[in-house]
């Protein structure tokens, strides 16, 4: 379900970055860039929490009550729920380590990126990803295209 929308200045954020408007578009709608940034932004904007205290951990924000929550980015590509040591050149997707993830966390935060500077940023709870997965949604490798990610994310809207 949609909780809001992050919202940024594009033109003077590009003029900050010394940037033209459309390098500053395409830099931030690169999951590996705008993550750092939606992250904290949900973390204080959405959740009231914190970051993790390593980036290496298994979740990157706790909420309120201290419930690990993962953030990610839905980017022109998709989005991936597995853990993201599985996730790259030579690596693979393994069941069991994304089963472990799913029971370590609350859920899901994803912040369509694609829409930069104006990212509307969804709450998507850790058995409705299960229920996804077990029910053949989210393919072999919980990698899904854009299209498949907002039909499932209209689904429960």
């Amino acid at each position: 379900m949609q909780i809001g929308t992050l919202t940024w200045d594009v033109e003077a954020l590009a003029r900050e970055l010394h940037l033209s408007v459309d390098d500053t578009l395409v830099y931030f709608q690169d999951g590996r860039r705008c993550s750092f940034i939606t992250e904290r932004r949900i973390a204080k904007e959405f959740i009231g929490g914190r970051i993790a205290d390593s980036e290496g951990a298994a979740y990157d924000v706790f909420d309120q009550d201290d419930k690990k929550w993962e953030v990610r980015s839905l980017t022109r590509s998709g989005i991936y729920f597995c853990p993201s040591y599985m996730v790259g050149s030579g690596r693979k997707f393994e069941e069991k380590g994304f089963l472990s993830k799913i029971e370590e966390i609350e859920g899901y935060y994803v912040a369509m990126i694609t829409t930069f500077p104006e990212v509307p940023v969804y709450k998507i709870s850790a058995d409705q990803v299960l229920a996804w997965y077990k029910a053949g949604k989210l393919g072999k490798s919980t990698s899904i295209s854009l299209a498949t990610a907002l039909s499932l994310l209209r689904s429960i809207a």
